[in-house]
């Protein structure tokens, strides 16, 4: 039996929208139910359907999180909404020459989503823009194990 996965996308460029896609293709292959939402006006109460999420999302700036995401991380700053019973997963993409802020946009989310409850399943997926190796596919490769690795052994999921 698959899970299903909504994928919540946070992008200046478009980059991580390309991972996102070639995740829900690698999911649903795998038998999988995958949603991608895009995080332009969104706010806190997505996560009010319970679930589980996977984050991909882009540095900028400043180790901010990008600009159509900044609306969805200001609701759960300012909601504090009890995500007890979120389970979730996180991409996050940055280019290490920043090494004040690599991938802090991911993490970010991360810090933000075990504050108010929420269970992260496995570890924070982060990819160097610098390292040579395209974040779709490593992207691609990396969330079919995680989903039978943290996931599938769920019980709240059966």
């Amino acid at each position: 039996m698959g899970v299903s996965i909504t994928i919540l996308v946070g992008t200046m460029t478009g980059t991580a929208e390309m991972v996102a896609q070639e995740v829900e293709q690698a999911l649903e292959n795998a038998g999988h139910q995958a949603t991608i939402e895009m995080m332009d006006n969104l706010d806190a109460s997505v996560f009010q359907r319970g679930g589980v999420f996977l984050i991909c999302t882009s540095t900028y700036g400043q180790g901010d999180v990008p600009d159509n995401a900044q609306k969805l991380f200001a609701s759960l700053e300012t909601d504090a909404p009890n995500l007890s019973s979120v389970i979730y997963g996180v991409i996050a993409l940055g280019d290490r020459t920043y090494k004040e802020t690599y991938c802090d946009g991911g993490k970010r989310f991360d810090a933000l989503l075990t504050k108010l409850g929420a269970r992260r399943a496995g570890d924070v997926l982060l990819h160097d823009a610098s390292s040579g190796t395209l974040p779709e596919e490593v992207a691609a490769e990396w969330v079919v194990p995680w989903v039978e690795q943290h996931l599938q052994t769920s019980s709240e999921l059966a």
